[in-house]
């Protein structure tokens, strides 16, 4: 008798809806950008084809490297704060109980506020004359003004980012803890384990792919910060807090030039890509071994 079974391709019909929106939005837009990087287009109708001038032209830019660096700092920095942050606060949460609800419920509300919101709250929360941040700061005799000094201007940056995106760091890191079996932690306490051992020898090693989405999804959005910036210091002072987002921007659209912008965006989507791509491998291959 033969085991063989007929296969039902019409299963494929329901996820070509979903195949046809990402070709539509995501694939199409960037063979566009792709197009545009290697022409010189001067209008609608005339453009000249160049090559990887523009490439070259834009990993040689010193306003580019600076961008650049920039963004890595930025991103290495909120990461190293709000990760272990996030676990900390994660943990201090209780499982269960009346107030837990309640307790994520509140965490999760910065997650719901619009980027052009938050950047205006911090606009006006630190502002040195009328903020309760500048002001209360002044008042300790520590001079602070985040629209003239680059320094104050980046801890606010920072202080805003992690106010604002800690959260998800928490909701994700604490449902993981929810998700570890209670044996676990008997079989622990059996053993003698402390608080610290715990957590390195048993839910550090459960919470791994759920910190791996964490940091994929922050190191992403961080390496993709604009909004913020543009509105609480305007890429200032000086150049201070300007990032990839806000020079691509400047190019394309005060400037427009097309053909550079589009290299650029194309250099910033690789970018993005080798250093999720890097840091998933690198944990995937610990973990195998």
């Amino acid at each position: 008798m033969s085991s063989f079974k007929p296969h039902n391709n019409r299963a494929w019909l329901g996820v070509l809806p979903v195949v046809l929106i990402v070709a539509f939005s995501a694939v199409i837009p960037l063979m566009t950008v792709v197009n545009y990087s290697v022409q010189d287009i001067l209008d609608l109708n005339t453009r000249f084809f160049v090559g990887f001038e523009w490439y070259r032209e834009t990993l040689n830019d010193p306003r580019f490297l600076a961008a650049f660096l920039r963004q890595v700092v930025f991103s290495l920095t909120v990461l190293m704060i709000e990760i272990p942050l996030g676990i900390a606060v994660a943990k201090s949460i209780p499982k269960t109980g009346r107030l837990t609800p309640f307790i994520l419920i509140l965490l999760a509300l910065p997650l719901l506020i619009p980027w052009n919101v938050v950047a205006t709250i911090w606009q006006i929360f630190a502002r040195p004359d009328i903020g309760l941040l500048g002001v209360g700061v002044n008042a300790l005799g520590i001079s602070y003004n985040y629209t003239a000094e680059p320094l104050h201007a980046w801890l606010t940056l920072v202080a805003m980012d992690v106010w604002h995106w800690t959260s998800l760091v928490v909701l994700l890191t604490f449902a993981g803890l929810t998700s570890i079996p209670l044996p676990f932690y008997q079989a622990a306490e059996l053993d003698g384990a402390n608080r610290w051992q715990l957590f390195t020898l048993v839910e550090l090693p459960r919470l791994r792919g759920v910190l791996i989405i964490a940091v994929l999804l922050r190191l992403m959005d961080s390496f993709m910060i604009y909004t913020e910036p543009f509105v609480l210091t305007g890429g200032g002072p000086g150049n201070a807090t300007t990032f990839l987002s806000q020079h691509l921007a400047t190019m394309a659209v005060g400037q427009f030039d097309l053909g550079p912008a589009a290299a650029f965006s194309v250099i910033y989507f690789l970018f993005i890509l080798l250093f999720c791509w890097l840091f998933y491998t690198t944990v995937v291959k610990r973990d195998e071994s």
